[in-house]
């Protein structure tokens, strides 16, 4: 097992130190080894933290999906400010917000997936620094799933939106550090526009459990890293009407609807690294809330050869066989975007959902996925700031 220090242990120790007037982006998973939160860290080293932002789900991380969240105080009246309420314009930090100070610091924990927002948060973070001049530096946290394995194809030209802001695969196999250095590279930032500060210890092909880390749920449905091993797949059932399990103890793992016959879902749909077991449940709020729905919950046995976005691309599909006419698609907006189906920006294009509702070979639309992936890997080779063993 590694001891992995992350960038805010790095802090914690003395190895770093941070100057000036600092606005903090943080959420409740970031913590240091001794699970002391960020905003304890940086007083203790004494950083003089004059403002605070949270992401979506708040700072305190009590919201669910999609619900704005409001401006409030920490005990110590420093303001926190929400990065995810109402309307699409408070997802950056304004000029406003920024007053004072003179430098962003970044600790979220991402998960490693594309529609995970936290990488978007911190992308829009320095985007808005920098054209104030300011600096922002990335306290860098491990990609749960690793850094070694790529998974679905980049977005199509036209399907950007907040579950992905620039074109990575959907399991990108990036830190949170090296997404800000490919943006930053992308837009032609400034040379000190951005420090990232750097994990110790950490190889490309660790598993979470390797690191010696702490898990913190990031958000309210992220209680655990079975959740994340499977979230790269388990998100697309928020593009349909099926349960993707919400108001359970294991959401993204158990999913399904009323009159799905998990079953012949769980025979239909053979996965390596997996195991399909039919099950029963009743949400207790979000979809089909207080309905008894039946589908599947997903047992990972094997990390490394299970591959969860085709894992469930072929399960939507079988899903779409069984039901028939009673399958759905979200129709409703989705993170500030009402004019293309949800499913399309998570995946990146219409030709999954199109693949589905006509009948057409999965095969090919996931052959296409993996060419996309394998040109993304290599692609971003020159952002990579950790080695693999």
């Amino acid at each position: 097992m590694s001891e992995v220090l992350t960038g805010l242990d790095r802090v914690a120790a003395g190895h770093v130190k941070i100057e000036g007037r600092v606005a903090l982006v943080a959420h409740p998973a970031s913590v240091d080894r001794r699970l002391r939160h960020a905003r304890r860290v940086l007083l203790e080293s004494d950083v003089d933290v004059v403002t605070i932002f949270g992401p979506e789900h708040g700072y305190g991380g009590e919201a669910q999906d999609m619900i704005g969240v409001g401006d409030l105080r920490d005990p110590l009246g420093v303001p926190i400010y929400s990065l995810y309420g109402a309307t699409e314009d408070t997802l950056s930090p304004s000029a406003a917000q920024l007053e004072g100070v003179d430098r962003v610091v970044v600790d979220l924990q991402d998960v490693g997936s594309r529609y995970y927002t936290y990488i978007w948060t911190a992308v829009l973070a320095m985007r808005a620094a920098a054209k104030l001049g300011l600096e922002t530096i990335i306290l860098d946290r491990p990609n749960p799933l690793g850094g070694a394995l790529v998974e679905g194809a980049p977005q199509r030209p036209g399907f950007r939106s907040f579950v992905g802001l620039y074109d990575v695969s959907v399991r990108h196999g990036m830190s949170i550090g090296e997404i800000a250095t490919m943006v930053a590279a992308l837009e032609g930032l400034d040379d000190g526009r951005l420090q990232v500060v750097t994990m110790e210890g950490w190889d490309r092909a660790d598993t979470f459990e390797r690191t010696g880390l702490p898990w913190v749920l990031p958000s309210p449905n992220m209680p655990t890293l079975e959740t994340a091993r499977v979230y790269p797949g388990g998100c697309l059932i928020e593009g349909t009407q099926l349960s993707e399990g919400r108001g359970l103890t294991r959401p993204f793992e158990v999913w399904g609807a009323p009159g799905l016959d998990g079953h012949a879902l769980a025979a239909r749909v053979p996965l390596e690294g997996a195991t399909l077991r039919p099950t029963t449940f009743s949400p207790t709020f979000h979809k089909h809330a207080g309905t008894t729905a039946s589908g599947v919950q997903v047992h990972v046995h094997d990390a490394q050869a299970f591959r969860p976005y085709e894992a469930y691309l072929r399960m939507i599909h079988a899903a779409r066989e069984l039901l028939g006419d009673a399958f759905l698609w979200r129709p409703d907006p989705y993170e500030f975007v009402d004019e293309i189906p949800a499913i399309d920006l998570l995946t990146g294009g219409a030709e999954f959902r199109t693949a589905v509702d006509s009948g057409g070979n999965l095969d090919d639309v996931i052959g296409a996925e993996r060419e996309g992936a394998a040109r993304f890997a290599e692609r971003r080779r020159g952002w990579l700031l950790y080695p693999s063993a």
